[in-house]
């Protein structure tokens, strides 16, 4: 006759184990490889089950290329007007610059997106900082296809501050 208690430890047991369909038994031959990825704008702490629904994928259109490049005069045209109209009288302060760089992403980010430029992701990168004499030096690495996927970028300086911005193209297929 087995007892009824030790037989609820060892279901509960069974159930804590990892089988060979849970992560834990899959780490090591998947370690490194992703299977979802997300991006997430700055100021979204995390993305709910519920938004999850909402995200769009595109259909599998199997064409070899954009019909619609990415314009880089066009982005850069647009990202020397966002900042020489928003930095040119400012004057260099933390919690001023902080509010700014995220104000100036997403203005950069709708005027790109006004371009209607298909199946390219658009990621926008701004950066403040004071003139203090000191020098700065950014670099960047990506990985992507360099038939299709590209930058723009623009720098703008006054007497107090600089400001770069950067806006990359990636081409979804």
């Amino acid at each position: 006759m087995a007892d009824p208690g030790k037989d609820t430890l060892q279901r509960k047991e069974k159930k804590n184990a990892p089988s060979e369909r849970s992560h834990g038994a899959r780490g090591k031959e998947n370690a490194g490889k992703t299977k979802d990825s997300i991006s997430t704008v700055s100021g979204i702490d995390e993305l709910h089950h519920e938004d999850m629904a909402m995200i769009k994928t595109l259909p599998n259109t199997y064409q070899l290329g954009p019909f619609k490049r990415f314009s880089v005069s066009a982005v850069t045209e647009i990202l020397k007007d966002v900042l020489t109209t928003n930095l040119q009288l400012e004057k260099y302060e933390v919690e001023w610059s902080r509010k700014m760089t995220k104000t100036l992403s997403e203005v950069i980010k709708a005027r790109v997106k006004e371009l209607m430029i298909p199946r390219y992701k658009i990621v926008v990168l701004v950066t403040i900082g004071g003139l203090t004499g000191h020098g700065i030096q950014m670099n960047s690495r990506c990985l992507w296809d360099a038939n299709n996927d590209t930058f723009a970028s623009y720098s703008f300086k006054n007497s107090s501050l600089f400001g770069v911005a950067i806006v990359y193209g990636i081409y979804l297929e």
